[in-house]
């Protein structure tokens, strides 16, 4: 059996579809460790994952999403937030390959200075991307402004005059800070943020079609691998469930502080009178002074579990984890994109046609109940996008392409 090395982005949105990969690889052998966030070690511990806490400095560097008045600008604050972070990364994931001396490494996608070190390495490596990845494909929009596929000739002009913008925001602000930092550990120069996620010689990531779209571009590298889902723990059902006897609508805010807290408060009015239950979470802190409707539980974070079989509709942020854990349960989505990858994720629910799209900008409580309302008929698409998610194989499958791609061919190299 082989050792696995994984170094993580630490936030639960990447934390946990990662810990589905490492814990499929842990129960068939592996020795795997992880370097991740300080709060999710405990976690990992308990499966059997050799996890440790990332240099705090790392941790300690996290961007103002919650003040940022448009995506443009939490845009910008994340980009600056993974330079920052990639300059402490290089020394904390060389200090772990001297010290547990793996077969393979696996990085988040978003690590780009351990992503550099893997590179300029002579040790077998991979990325994880618990989004869609940043890669180029033709008849595919530029990712980030959430646009919607639009075929043939309409559509390559409309990719084309826009691609030279997002790109030239997108690499002007991390190139060279990043190709600094390849610098220093003898990378290769990269010219894009498409270059250097292609660097990897296998990419895995969350997702499967119909969901995603068709990608002629992305190569044989690439590869996706379902939902991805993890459940920290054993899952116990709350005692309060037991007593609702309505369908359940989950409301399910960011794990990091942005400013969509306003999607929690508009959905416990807008559905107060509705014949549901809601169940609002805050993973990054249940606010002040919400609403109280009799018709509503409101806690900072509950395991989706069993809770999904109970739930007719989730309303998310448009964030990618919650979103397909939903879809993999067949559970319609109502997606309020605020920043970050968001907007894809919501483009993609409406696209694939298992839930709603509403944008953060046009969010009133009448709006809302319409959307749900809307969403809770869309089941049939979620299944559709559940039944994808399975045809990829999942996490045994991308456990499978990490033996056959990286450590089977490691291993034959040392025989001969």
């Amino acid at each position: 059996m082989a050792v696995v090395l994984a170094y993580g982005s630490p936030s639960l949105g990447h934390l946990f579809p990662l810990a589905a990969l490492l814990t499929e690889l842990a129960e068939r052998g592996h020795q795997v460790h992880l370097l991740t966030m300080s709060s999710g070690v405990a976690q990992l511990r308990a499966t059997g994952v050799r996890a440790e806490p990332v240099d705090p400095r790392i941790e300690a560097i996290a961007g103002p999403d919650w003040m940022a008045r448009k995506a443009l600008d939490v845009l910008k604050i994340s980009i600056d937030v993974m330079c920052r972070r990639a300059v402490f990364e290089v020394d904390d994931l060389r200090a772990a390959i001297g010290r547990v001396r793996p077969d393979v490494v696996i990085v988040d996608a978003n690590c780009w200075g351990a992503i550099s070190v893997a590179d300029a390495s002579d040790v077998p490596w991979l990325v994880f991307s618990p989004f869609t990845p940043y890669l180029r494909s033709p008849g595919v929009p530029p990712f980030g402004p959430g646009l919607r596929p639009l075929p043939g000739v309409v559509g390559r002009l409309r990719d084309t005059a826009i691609r030279p913008f997002v790109t030239y925001l997108f690499d002007r602000r991390m190139l060279p800070r990043v190709n600094a930092v390849r610098q220093q550990v003898g990378a290769p120069e990269v010219k894009s943020v498409d270059d250097l996620m292609r660097r990897a010689p296998l990419l895995l990531a969350v997702g499967g079609e119909p969901f995603e779209y068709p990608h002629p571009g992305w190569g044989d590298a690439v590869h996706l691998i379902g939902a991805c889902v993890f459940e920290p723990g054993p899952l116990r059902q709350p005692d309060w469930l037991t007593s609702i006897d309505r369908p359940i609508v989950l409301v399910s805010t960011s794990s990091i502080k942005q400013a969509d807290a306003v999607l929690g408060r508009t959905a416990l009015q807008a559905l107060a009178k509705e014949p549901v239950h809601v169940v609002a979470t805050f993973p990054a802190g249940v606010p002040p002074n919400l609403p109280q409707p009799t018709n509503a539980t409101v806690c900072e974070f509950v395991p989706h579990g069993e809770l999904l079989d109970r739930v007719c509709c989730v309303i998310t942020h448009g964030g990618m984890g919650t979103t397909v854990k939903a879809l993999e349960r067949g559970v319609p989505v109502c997606a309020v994109p605020f920043a970050r990858d968001q907007a894809e994720v919501a483009r993609r629910v409406e696209v694939a046609g298992c839930g709603i799209r509403l944008p953060a900008e046009r969010l009133t409580e009448a709006r809302l109940r319409e959307a749900v309302r809307a969403a809770m008929t869309m089941t049939d698409g979620a299944r559709r996008v559940a039944a994808g998610f399975a045809a990829t194989g999942g996490v045994q499958r991308g456990a499978s392409l990490v033996e056959e791609h990286l450590l089977r061919p490691a291993a034959k190299q040392v025989v001969e």
